[in-house]
């Protein structure tokens, strides 16, 4: 594959010397450092993807780096986003990001993006980069800046993460898929677990992050073999590394016709889900199973209106011992489920009612709520939305009745 930048920069004896061990390596050489000093590349996030690409990145030499993210730095986030620090909390991440890199490179030209990434700015954004590197953590952006990167003939290099395993791959080559041949459309709102609802290993990101900076520069320089066509899929409990042949689907919706036919949609609305919290789509009203959602505010209010309602609590035991509210019937979801299908089988006999449990779902919290009287013909059933560190912050601020594994402070 031809490099993707001209090498158009020059470099300074200062950065000769700093790159060094760079210009050594026939692959690169002065000529691959001018490369990468010419280059543009934009950063969709500065979490626990975004972190270490745009450290390694910058490292490099590359010249300019694009970073959209309107978020700041919270304590939650520094077991895995390693470009911020304790002197950062409470800053806004891109503010936090680029006193680090330009410590790591103050040469480095940074434009900083405080605002969403959506259909109405994704465009203007993304025109002026070379290479898109995609370290969101939600679908409708995933489906956004592969649909935006396709429409401008950008290079997307992609990665993903949960709990212990990770995914790589290079989209919107002209002679590749893009990420929509994969996955034409998203899975069912709920089916997917984020990393907030189920965890990840603090370093993954930074495994996974590091080969997207890896594919980035091999791009700019046009040397080896880019995973484009293919999709690396990491394991850290096992370390194993599997390489997937994915092909370009001729029917694809979006790299499938010409460019100037391709439309920004509503990303929320096609995958069912807010793309960020400030996001209009994101309301009370939202249903899960056909059950309303509530937060850990409506959850205090209803419970000093109505001091006898069940909380039932379907999350794992592990969980629970993060934060739990005393008093609530604690029950695994895996539980009811393996008890409903020995019913269903014939194996055993009912025993009474439960709130009905959606099979696929799995809630940010796992909590339903139902009057303590199971026999009400129909009982009012919520989910609780926040996860389990949102409960305990959010009880302590409130207060909710006391936890049982109350969060320290």
């Amino acid at each position: 594959m031809p490099p993707l930048v001209q090498a158009q920069a020059t470099l300074t004896h200062e950065e000769i010397r700093r790159y060094s061990r760079h210009v050594i390596m026939p692959e690169v050489g002065i000529e691959g450092q001018r490369r990468l000093k010419a280059a543009k590349v934009l950063l969709i996030g500065t979490g626990g993807l975004g972190s270490p690409t745009a450290l390694y990145l910058a490292a490099a030499g590359v010249g300019t780096l694009g970073i959209v993210d309107y978020d700041v730095v919270d304590e939650s986030n520094l077991h895995r986003q390693v470009i911020h620090g304790i002197s950062t909390v409470g800053m806004s991440k891109l503010d936090s990001a680029e006193k680090r890199l330009r410590d790591l490179n103050p040469d480095l030209v940074i434009h900083k993006y405080n605002e969403p990434f959506t259909s109405d700015n994704a465009l203007r954004i993304l025109e002026p980069y070379d290479i898109v590197v995609d370290g969101t953590d939600n679908f409708p952006t995933r489906y956004l800046v592969n649909d935006a990167a396709v429409k401008l003939g950008k290079l997307n290099v992609y990665g993903s993460i949960f709990r212990f395993e990770g995914q790589v791959a290079v989209f919107g080559h002209a002679d590749g898929p893009c990420y929509r041949c994969m996955f034409p459309e998203p899975p069912p709102p709920g089916l997917v677990p984020s990393c907030a609802e189920g965890g990840v290993l603090g370093i993954l990101p930074g495994t996974v992050g590091t080969m997207q900076a890896t594919e980035a520069i091999k791009l700019i320089l046009g040397i080896g073999e880019p995973l484009v066509g293919k999709m690396l899929l990491y394991d850290a409990l096992e370390m194993s590394f599997t390489t997937l042949k994915v092909r370009k689907n001729p029917n694809c919706p979006v790299c499938g016709v010409p460019h100037e036919q391709i439309e920004l949609i509503d990303y929320e609305q096609f995958c069912g889900m807010p793309a960020h919290d400030r996001s209009g789509f994101n309301t009370p009203t939202t249903t899960v199973d056909g059950m309303r959602v509530m937060n850990v505010r409506q959850l205090k209010a209803r419970l000093d209106k109505e001091p006898e309602t069940l909380v039932l609590d379907v999350r794992d035991p592990h969980e629970w011992a993060i934060a739990a509210l005393d008093g609530s019937l604690r029950i695994p979801k895996g539980d009811i489920l393996a008890a409903k299908d020995a019913v269903l089988a014939g194996r055993a006999k009912p025993r009474g009612r439960h709130p009905r449990m959606g099979k696929g779902h799995r809630p940010e919290l796992a909590v339903v709520l139902a009057p303590k009287r199971l026999t009400h013909p129909a009982p009012r059933r919520f989910w609780l939305r926040g996860g389990a560190v949102g409960l305990g912050a959010t009880c302590r601020a409130l207060p909710l009745p006391a936890l049982s594994h109350p969060l320290p402070d």
